[in-house]
């Protein structure tokens, strides 16, 4: 296929081009025709222990560092030939991302006892810093585009350094998660909304997912007792849940359509009231997270699918499931549960765990595609399209670790000091 891709490239002009077109459609590539028929068959094959599927996925996160160029995470692996990236194969390093990867690894070295795992993570953390921009912002995009600032992504290493001060105590780290805060403090507006310094990727007008960056902005204060920090994240969790309906439903809350938001991006907004709330002691905004949270419980089908996309009524407004959404609420209702102790919360994450495992390919020789997680079920489907993405790979890494301890009653000495993850 690359020689046939390669001599289309020579062909003169419109010719050249329209055949390498065809030749990097995805019904021509092995990989993607493996995983559709598979999908159509039902799925991967599940183990009842969690471990198999942990260690594959802790593998692919492991190649994804290594990679890159760099200590940062590939942003994901193209099945295919990625249209914004236009090639296959694994991606650049996503500075986003690899923040919130750091917490991950330092909990699974601490809960599978491998080191190796922590010094990835201190090594990823300190290239973090490397690249930080001058105003202590982290940038949108991955690496190689232009610079500029992005408030998400800013809140989610700030995540990965305060966990590499708690594990290392290097005080670098503690200073970077600082100048980070400062960036956060300083571009938000005094109604407590984000409308500066939002990444150039994504739509400026519906980022109520930034309470995730809330709740970072929230731990920095607490950890390194800067009360400036603490405030302004109350001050942006507090506007976030102003704007919740009576239903749980959050509005404006989408990467690019806020009429039918993404299962990913509602799961960050939830995420952060709940450990927001957490941090700032504020079980209202503990509440506010409950009550989207119960909502997206009951759209979990027996077989343990949930829509990519939802309307405001919480109807599904996708086919397609989006797995990075799915791993990330089965977090939340068990965090839910570590916070206040609800075993109710518990009760659709086997179902969700099972779904997510069935489409994790453990036997691949495609080292890209083998243990980690797809952006979307089925892989043409609308977020991640033919990708396997970190964060979903992260997010279902942390679920598995999560459920594991819950189920084997060791969730307190390891998940306790963890709850960056």
């Amino acid at each position: 296929m690359a020689r046939l891709l390669a001599a289309a490239r020579r062909l003169p002009g419109v010719v050249g081009g329209r055949l390498s077109a065809i030749w990097a459609h995805p019904l021509l590539n092995l990989s993607v025709l493996l995983e559709a028929s598979r999908e159509r068959l039902g799925g991967h094959s599940i183990s009842p222990n969690h471990r198999p599927h942990l260690d594959e996925a802790l593998a692919w996160l492991e190649r994804a560092q290594d990679a890159t160029a760099d200590d940062g995470f590939a942003r994901g692996y193209s099945l295919c030939r990625h249209p914004y990236f236009h090639a296959r194969g694994w991606q650049p390093s996503y500075p986003e991302t690899t923040g919130y990867i750091i917490p991950t690894l330092y909990c699974a070295s601490r809960y599978l006892g491998r080191p190796d795992l922590g010094e990835r993570a201190t090594r990823a953390a300190r290239w973090e810093i490397a690249v930080q921009l001058p105003s202590g912002a982290v940038r949108g995009g991955v690496m190689g585009e232009p610079e500029s600032p992005a408030v998400f992504n800013t809140g989610q290493v700030i995540l990965g350094w305060l966990s590499a001060f708690q594990e290392t105590g290097e005080v670098a780290f503690a200073d970077a998660a600082v100048r980070a805060g400062r960036f956060l403090t300083s571009t938000l507006e005094p109604d407590g909304h984000w409308r500066k310094g939002n990444s150039q990727f994504a739509r400026g007008d519906a980022t109520l997912y930034n309470a995730r960056t809330a709740w970072a902005l929230a731990e920095a204060g607490r950890r390194l007792q800067v009360p400036a920090f603490t405030a302004a994240a109350a001050r942006h969790l507090r506007a976030v849940a102003a704007l919740q309906a009576p239903n749980g439903w959050l509005p404006a809350c989408c990467l690019s359509d806020p009429d039918r938001p993404l299962l990913h991006t509602l799961a960050y907004a939830i995420r952060g009231l709940l450990e927001g709330g957490r941090v700032l002691e504020d079980d209202r905004l503990i509440r506010h997270a409950e009550r989207a949270a119960r909502a997206l419980a009951a759209a979990v089908r027996s077989d343990g699918r949930m829509a990519g996309r939802f309307y405001p009524d919480w109807s599904p407004a996708a086919t397609w499931s989006c797995l990075t959404g799915q791993a990330q609420m089965a977090n939340n209702w068990m965090r839910l549960f570590h916070i206040n102790g609800d075993g109710t919360w518990l009760g659709p994450v086997p179902a969700v765990l099972a779904f997510l495992k069935s489409t994790q390919n453990r036997t691949s020789p495609n080292l890209g595609l083998r243990g980690g997680i797809k952006g979307s079920a089925p892989g043409s489907g609308e977020y991640g399209r033919y990708e396997v993405l970190n964060w979903a790979t992260k997010f279902f890494t942390d679920a598995l670790i999560r459920h594991e301890c819950i189920v084997t009653g060791t969730a307190s000495h390891v998940l306790a000091d963890y709850p960056l993850a």
